[in-house]
């Protein structure tokens, strides 16, 4: 099996105004929307997509199983992470697109550089370098060994 695209339940009557926050903060463009279903989809650099739909759109398309979380509730649990190579200036971008901050640019224990922000639909968003070369330092390992 292979990932082929995360999607976003947002409130009722936001999915235009959230798919524009990913464009620009991403880059990536629009291949579709659908009013009536309101669901549409954004296409990356490979073949994964980003793609967004209501909360309506869930109960249409599982009527028995979805359940939409109070109206303006954040995203919890739930990260969506993008590589960059300017990590600063994809957070300022995203910052300057409507997001809040929750960790400024900051280089992790492993050597990876990360910032994290909430996007207006309360997704949590972690802007990371990719992976340095070579091994990674191996955070289990004792000071003593």
């Amino acid at each position: 099996m292979e990932f082929a695209s995360a999607v976003l339940y947002v409130d009722d009557g936001t999915v235009p105004a959230v798919l524009d926050f990913y464009e620009q903060v991403l880059g990536w463009r629009r291949r579709f929307y659908d009013p009536d279903y309101q669901f549409g989809e954004l296409a990356g650099p490979g073949p994964t997509t980003l793609a967004v739909a209501a909360h309506a759109t869930g109960v249409r398309l599982m009527p028995d199983g979805y359940r939409p979380p109070a109206v303006g509730a954040p995203v919890a649990g739930t990260e969506l992470a993008f590589t960059t190579t300017d990590v600063a200036g994809a957070f300022a971008r995203a910052l300057g697109a409507g997001a809040s901050a929750l960790a400024p640019p900051a280089v992790l224990p492993w050597g990876q550089a990360a910032a994290y922000v909430r996007a207006p639909d309360g997704t949590i968003l972690g802007l990371c370098a990719p992976l340095p070369a070579g091994p990674a330092p191996d955070a289990t390992a004792s000071a003593d060994a």
